[in-house]
């Protein structure tokens, strides 16, 4: 069934750029034998909007109009069916259930099938994952972004650091840059460039707030799991955590603040993304959220390989930590550097413990609570392996750990502190010394509040 909306999504596109979406559709919906109510379901998550069906004619209409007065205040995971529940264990429980970090799906006693709680539920997309029978589906926004695209708005897609490896061993990160502007995209820009910049507020951050091996700091950077677990689940411990937004927001941020006519879009492993992009302390920051597995399937709608395309090079500037970012461990590995370079006198008390995996999250959070952790730095990822082993990476964890650690080592700019082009663009935003990440008003553009 997955496979079945992959194609379907392949054919919206390619029949929104040619011209025949209405003959697609049509075509689509003509067949009498099948489920009309979830097939519009599924079309409308796979065009970015919540539409119910009503005639072939009228749902045609509706769902161009949808797309052209697009708004993202609708949720991004959505049942699009009652399921038989055909997949539930000896003891009742869904497969849906089982993947729910928040215990956010019931059982509805009215239509006798799953439901999601919508004050639960924070979009993290493991259901989506979870569903064997393809009845939850997350909101996919790029037929309303390909509007964008067609306009003369200059648009600016900003990648995760985990997209090395994703399309090809080959495939460079230069080559990327090509494939996005042929889809129409001003330009690319790396998201771990926007890592280097909070891995040292984090650093300033470590100074100020760990004076002895008993303070604690908790990092909120890249996971929107993470931050959604301790807002949720471990209110108690948000005192410790630190108020940066996720390099992904930085980006946009960043991003307007230069150009404020810009529109950006985030491009990652991540369901969850689109979720955070909606929290009302960080509208405005990304515009759009396309996930890897979103991507290719464009660039195969669209008859664009990225492997025979030239490569679009730019000056270097991502750092080896920032690129780190895009697995476990590499936050700590990052903010433990600056903090030598920056604070050398507390280096002896820059202690990390890291979790990924709900699981491993959880258990390290309830020993921090506890205060059963040897560690003042804690960093967590929602996914085994980090962003790596995201929902929509395109490779295995392993491999793309693999490919990740040997395109960060490759790096020309090895330490964030060390990069002259985020120095430039820090200047731009009146970032000028390591004491600036202390000034609260300097350092707005970053942080968030919880």
């Amino acid at each position: 069934m997955k496979a079945e909306y992959s194609g379907i999504f392949k054919n919206l596109v390619s029949s929104y750029y040619n011209g025949t979406f209405d003959a697609y559709l049509s075509e689509l919906l003509s067949n009498e034998n099948i489920d009309k109510e979830a097939l519009s379901g599924a079309v409308s998550s796979l065009c970015g909007v919540e539409l119910k069906y009503s005639d072939n004619k009228d749902y045609i209409s509706t769902l161009k109009d949808a797309i052209n007065q697009y708004n993202y205040t609708h949720k991004i995971v959505n049942k699009i069916n009652n399921c038989k529940m055909e997949c539930a264990d000896e003891h009742g429980i869904t497969a849906c259930q089982k993947s729910c970090p928040f215990d956010a799906i019931y059982i509805d006693e009215e239509s006798g099938s799953t439901k999601i709680s919508e004050d639960l539920c924070i979009d993290c997309g493991f259901c989506v994952e979870g569903c064997p029978l393809g009845s939850i589906l997350d909101n996919v926004e790029f037929l309303p972004l390909a509007e964008l695209l067609k306009s003369k708005t200059p648009v600016i897609a900003a990648v995760a650091p985990a997209i090395i490896g994703q399309f090809g061993p080959t495939v460079t990160i230069d080559n990327l840059r090509t494939a996005f502007k042929k889809l129409g995209f001003a330009d690319m820009v790396e998201v771990a460039f926007f890592a280097d910049m909070l891995t040292l507020k984090e650093a300033c951050e470590f100074d100020s707030k760990i004076n002895s091996k008993d303070d604690l700091m908790i990092t909120s950077c890249c996971c929107p799991m993470w931050v959604g677990m301790l807002k949720k689940v471990y209110s108690d411990m948000v005192k410790y955590v630190s108020p940066s937004v996720s390099p992904m927001i930085a980006a946009g941020r960043v991003i307007k603040n230069l150009n404020s006519n810009c529109k950006v879009v985030f491009v990652g492993p991540c369901i969850a993304k689109k979720a955070e992009r909606k929290d009302k302390d960080l509208l405005g920051a990304i515009d759009f959220v396309l996930t890897f597995a979103e991507l290719k399937d464009i660039f195969e709608a669209l008859d664009i390989d990225p492997s025979k395309l030239p490569e679009d090079p730019s000056t270097d500037y991502a750092s080896r930590e920032g690129r780190l970012y895009a697995r476990t461990g590499g936050v700590s590995i990052s903010v433990n550097e600056a903090v030598t370079r920056l604070f050398p006198e507390k280096k002896h008390l820059f202690i990390s413990a890291q979790a990924n995996g709900v699981k491993e999250c959880k258990d390290i959070l309830e020993k921090a609570k506890n205060k059963e952790i040897y560690a003042n730095f804690i960093e967590g990822m929602g996914c085994i392996g980090g962003c790596v082993g995201g929902p929509k990476a395109l490779i295995p964890r392993e491999q793309g750990k693999l490919k990740v650690d040997a395109f960060a080592e490759d790096s020309k700019v090895r330490i964030s502190i060390d990069s002259n082009q985020m120095k430039k663009v820090l200047k731009k935003i009146g970032i000028n010394s390591s004491s600036d990440f202390m000034d609260e008003e300097k350092i707005s553009i970053f942080e968030r509040h919880f």
